[in-house]
């Protein structure tokens, strides 16, 4: 079983307050990004356990740690399964904003309840992938939603950006959960997102923002230097994407490349949402 897990885009981002469990509520839209890992389930050889190997960009941490691995134990722990093989190839950047750690872990979930034919509902999955990560519940349906307390609970958002050329630049820095929720202070947005979202496009740029990038910019400004390239090269709005470091643009076409003389360590995906 092979599988591909996408990334996400985060369209406005507002943290709006403290949660009792610690946590903070937060306002954003996800929206799929077709940049994918791959992630394959095999039957394990005879007498070996349960294993899971790596390979493309570093992975962080022993792979017993690993959200793909915990999937596969949280559905273990309920159903009689075999071992298996998990492999994990990583293409989406890690400490980037876009969700890539947990798509692999739905996807994990969703690639297992097929191989074993679980007949899992897509909210059963769901509620496994809120046990793994907060906004790992989206990447079971897979498609635009509004987000809203931990970014674990979804309603229905019509917003068709298929076919919009989209430019995301990674610059190379990684910066972790903590600390960017950190340096964010809670507060009631300034435009309603869902509002904001309806209109054009072209008018995003006025109404439509993260918090984390106003919290980050003045720490990492290589952030507003990237958004501002964006704008410079065409893009009809450009954003932080989650709480970083990646940063997307949408256009009305894709620039040419030579147009945009990305630093070594950059890391750039181009296509179409």
């Amino acid at each position: 079983m092979l599988v591909f897990p996408n990334a996400k885009l985060n369209l406005g981002l507002y943290i709006t307050g403290q949660r009792p469990d610690g946590f903070r509520n937060l306002e954003s839209v996800f929206v799929p990004l077709p940049w994918a890992d791959a992630f394959e389930v095999l039957p394990a050889t005879a007498g070996a356990e349960t294993s899971l190997q790596f390979s493309g960009l570093p992975i962080p941490g022993a792979p017993e740690t690993n959200l793909c691995r915990r999937a596969y134990e949280l559905l273990a722990a309920d159903f009689d399964l075999p071992p298996v093989q998990l492999h994990l190839h990583k293409d989406v950047p890690i400490g980037a904003g876009l969700g890539g750690g947990s798509a692999d872990a739905a996807f994990a979930l969703k690639a297992i309840n097929s191989q074993f034919e679980l007949k899992l509902t897509p909210e059963k999955l769901e509620s496994y992938a809120r046990r793994l990560g907060s906004d790992c519940a989206f990447f079971i349906r897979n498609e635009p939603v509004f987000a809203y307390s931990r970014g674990d609970m979804f309603d229905d958002f019509t917003l068709d950006l298929r076919g919009t050329p989209c430019l995301v630049v990674y610059p190379g820095l990684h910066i972790s959960t903590a600390e960017a929720y950190a340096r964010v202070v809670p507060r009631t947005p300034r435009h309603d997102l869902r509002q904001s979202l309806q209109a054009p496009v072209e008018t995003w740029r006025e109404t439509v923002g993260n918090d984390f990038e106003e919290a980050l910019t003045p720490v990492y400004p290589v952030l507003a230097e990237v958004k501002a390239q964006l704008y410079a090269a065409g893009a009809t709005y450009a954003s932080l994407s989650g709480s970083g470091s990646a940063v997307y643009g949408l256009f009305p076409e894709l620039p040419q490349a030579p147009e945009l003389p990305w630093p070594t360590g950059y890391t750039v995906w181009s296509g179409q949402l």
